[in-house]
């Protein structure tokens, strides 16, 4: 809790009880709430952004990693054609976004009961162990290798997963109404740059031990296990570095002011936050508590019962759901599809070194270019529209553009792999899917949750939101499995490109579930009356 000098008189120049002190207080709060709402964008505002976004760089790199490793594992622990089993695959896949489903229902709710800046840079120290135990990964005789990188593979994604709904929640609840898009936009953009660091910290990688490969018989065992434990160890150091600055961030004034319903403490931390950046603790200071909407299961199902309320949770759910089933599908099997379609495979003998180098190298300059060519650009088109064109029209636009680039890459696979030029033309499409996911739904299922609920299950209906999310990722990873060979080895590519077009189809519906929130306070937006949200006067709590 923080306060400074003043505090303590201005905690008791409040009426002690009646209407006048309800009034008072409910009149503090809105000017408060306006006063964060309507702040020039400043120093403090950068630092949550680059604080929130090394987390999401984080958080990137070590999910999409491992698009990149699992071929590297196939050589290293694969005993069939030197490449993962399907099951093996599946496993080091889908184990992440399962976590991220764990963390994000866990961490959202424990935000909104415990606070925010309690939980920040818990999940970032789960990500770093989990990340380091990976790299340090082992094989024994009653211990298979890949069983203990699923299970720790599991755990970073707890950790990541909590990372989504602590993020927003904190970069909106601090952002003026003006810049919110843009500053949490910021934050969700720097997933594109981490996607790009681990294909590039691939390449360095696969380099640095090209004549260890080239010499080593095949399969290049010794070598290409360095190489994996490389890639995937090197995702923690970030989180290291923004570990300190996650554990000293300040407390949201919204946290304090609307679930531990401190007027006093929250309009204090306001003028220091904005003022100087900084907060002062407390122990002492007495907690002043008044009367207001407090979470409960009762309040929740009220709040929820309502249908204006419901089909905003209902829609920014399945909107997550139904763009995960895509993003991911496509994420974590870029270098299965660009070795479907013959997109830059090595030629010559597959049992030589010199292939392995080829192929992993391969591998990683195309994730590079798929990230280059669509996914940091539609990131960086979304933070210039977002607080001006609107967050519900660019859902639309992306959903509708995305459905007819997979109907097209569906229903055109055949003709567009059949000659050199149609693979290039089915990459270029590839990377306006990513390009129209970024500039779309990709970021905008992000944003919108951490605007359209009421601060006391804010974090929470984030959780919800991205837990739909990948729990469509996971689906995505299972069916992409199970499917993809049927008809012989990646025949089946152009169906799943089918069955993505039709959840991009509908994501439109679900879109029209959610309300426009660009230029409203995130008060205004909960659908709550704000004039006498405080109903009782404060007391000293216990």
């Amino acid at each position: 809790m923080a306060t400074n000098p003043e505090q303590h008189s201005s905690q008791e120049s409040y009426p002690e009880k009646g209407p006048t002190a309800v009034a008072v207080l409910d009149e503090r709060r809105r000017v408060a709430l306006a006063e964060i709402d309507n702040a020039p964008f400043s120093w403090f505002h950068v630092k949550v952004c680059l604080v929130a976004g090394v987390g999401f760089f984080t958080d990137a790199y070590d999910i999409f990693a491992i698009n990149i490793a699992a071929t590297m594992l196939g050589y290293v622990y694969g005993h069939t054609n030197n490449q993962l089993s399907t099951n093996q695959s599946l496993g080091v896949k889908v184990a992440t976004p399962v976590g991220n489903l764990v963390g994000q229902l866990l961490f959202g709710w424990l935000a909104d009961i415990l606070g925010r800046k309690r939980m920040y840079g818990v999940e970032l120290m789960i990500m770093i162990v989990a990340t380091f135990g990976q790299a340090l990964a082992g094989q024994a005789p009653a211990v298979n290798i890949l069983a203990v990188i699923i299970v720790w593979r599991f755990i970073m994604g707890i950790g990541i997963g909590g990372d989504y709904p602590l993020s927003a929640i904190i970069s909106s609840e601090f952002a003026a109404t003006r810049s919110r898009g843009r500053l949490m936009t910021a934050v969700f953009a720097a997933q594109g740059w981490g996607q790009f660091s681990a294909a590039l910290v691939g390449i360095i990688v696969v380099e640095a031990y090209k004549d260890a490969i080239l010499e080593a018989p095949f399969p290049c065992v010794y070598p290409v296990d360095h190489t994996w434990r490389l890639l995937i160890g090197l995702g923690c150091v970030p989180g290291v570095i923004a570990l300190y600055f996650r554990l000293t961030i300040p407390e949201t004034p919204r946290f304090t002011m609307d679930i531990e319903r401190n007027v006093a403490q929250a309009t204090a931390d306001i003028e220091n936050v904005l003022t100087s950046g900084k907060y002062v603790v407390d122990e002492d200071a007495p907690v002043l508590r008044v009367k207001a909407p407090k979470a409960t299961r009762a309040d929740f199902t009220a709040y929820f019962g309502q249908w204006k309320n419901m089909k905003i949770l209902i829609g920014t759910a399945y909107s997550w759901f139904a763009l995960d089933i895509a993003f991911y599908g496509l994420g974590l099997n870029s270098s299965i599809i660009l070795t479907a379609i013959n997109f830059g495979s090595p030629t010559g003998n597959k049992t030589t070194s010199l292939y392995v180098y080829e192929n992993l190298y391969n591998i990683c300059v195309g994730n590079l270019i798929l990230s280059v060519a669509g996914l940091i650009p539609g990131y960086w088109v979304s933070f210039l529209f977002i607080d001006s064109w609107g967050r519900k029209p660019i859902q639309l636009m992306g959903f509708t553009i995305l459905t007819v680039l997979f109907v097209i890459m569906g229903f055109a696979y055949d003709k567009l792999n059949a000659t050199t030029s149609g693979r290039g033309a089915f990459v270029f499409l590839y990377c306006l899917t990513n390009f129209f996911q970024n500039f779309g739904p990709n970021t905008t299922t992000f944003v919108i949750p951490g605007e359209a609920f009421p601060t006391r299950y804010r974090s929470t209906a984030h959780g919800i939101s991205a837990a739909s999310g990948k729990l469509g990722a996971v689906i995505s990873q299972v069916g992409f499995a199970r499917l993809v060979n049927i008809g012989g080895t990646n025949k089946f590519v152009k169906h799943i490109m089918e069955i993505f077009a039709l959840f991009m189809l509908t994501g439109i519906f679900s879109t029209l579930l959610i309300p426009e929130t660009k230029q409203r306070t995130l008060e205004d937006i909960s659908n709550e009356e704000q004039e006498g949200y405080i109903k009782g006067a404060p007391v000293v709590a216990s």
